[in-house]
């Protein structure tokens, strides 16, 4: 990707960047941490309102820390993972006892945090801090396998690709940090995962899989893609969030006849009720009922 593109880049983001809560001036660290870890494997258009209730309610790590979890877990409420929302919690603990109640701004320190990763890590320092280190997620990387390699369907998730993508921060200089949200961006907007707008694409004359005359991927490819996808219907994990619909509109420990009622297979329910309780996410009383953690 040569410096023409790079600059392409950062236009069209310049024109292009959406008006996400986080992303406004004066948004604190801790807000950008939250935004991250909100924003894993769950579609912006819902984070945001919860990013801005949580902001009112929780400004600081500190308040945030003070939280018990059973509040946590009901201002969570749908976006999915709940378990992210108690590594939060056990994050934002460590940031008010280890770090005086501010955010690190070191990528080591970050990663330091109980439940936060490199991919968190490094964003935060980016995005709040400035610091031009390479983020790389799902969007970056089909960009840049689409944009580079020429191929349709991005690979998995390495350690490769942040030497891959660290040249091109490098060549935007201070604008690095914008850049890595450009990348994210186009990602999100235009080179999306089943239909690419290439049409309005700043990289369009340059991309490697345009000139390639649009590959497109294996019958072999295509599965694997598929079997890296999601799905939710039917599986543990639609069981688990059933169960934890429950609990968190429940004012008082709820019994087992209840949980029973939310899902016929009792095989798979019984499963998802102890991974639930196995995780921390879920307590169960000494006359068998069950309620959030306190």
């Amino acid at each position: 990707m040569s410096t023409a593109d790079i600059r392409a880049i950062l236009s069209w983001f310049d024109a292009n960047e959406r008006d996400l809560p986080w992303r406004r001036p004066g948004t604190s660290a801790w807000g950008v941490l939250l935004s991250e870890v909100m924003s894993q494997q769950t579609p912006v258009a819902r984070v945001a309102p919860q990013w801005e209730e949580w902001m009112r309610r929780w400004p600081t790590p500190a308040d945030f820390a003070a939280a018990d979890k059973a509040s946590v877990l009901r201002a969570w409420d749908r976006l999915g993972y709940p378990r992210r929302a108690l590594r939060l919690h056990a994050a934002a603990q460590a940031i008010r006892d280890e770090h005086g109640g501010v955010v690190p701004d070191d990528v080591d320190e970050l990663l330091a945090l109980p439940g936060i990763g490199d991919y968190t890590a490094r964003a935060v320092a980016c995005f709040a801090f400035g610091r031009n280190v390479p983020v790389v997620d799902t969007n970056v990387r089909r960009v840049h396998a689409r944009a580079v390699t020429g191929v349709f369907l991005q690979p998995a998730a390495s350690r490769k690709e942040l030497a891959q993508v660290a040249p091109l921060l490098d060549a935007a200089g201070a604008r690095g940090p914008r850049l890595s949200a450009a990348l994210m961006e186009l990602g999100a907007l235009v080179c999306t995962a089943k239909n690419p707008d290439c049409g309005v694409c700043p990289l369009k004359a340059s991309c490697a899989w345009q000139r390639a005359g649009c590959p497109q991927p294996s019958a072999d490819e295509a599965a694997q893609a598929k079997r890296r996808g999601q799905k939710i219907e039917g599986t543990d994990r639609q069981v688990r969030g059933k169960i934890m619909a429950v609990l968190r509109a429940a004012e008082a420990p709820v019994a087992q006849a209840d949980i029973d009622a939310i899902w016929p297979d009792a095989a798979q329910r019984s499963r998802a009720l102890y991974s639930l309780l196995e995780d921390g996410l879920a307590e169960q009383d000494d006359d068998g009922r069950f309620s959030l953690p306190r």
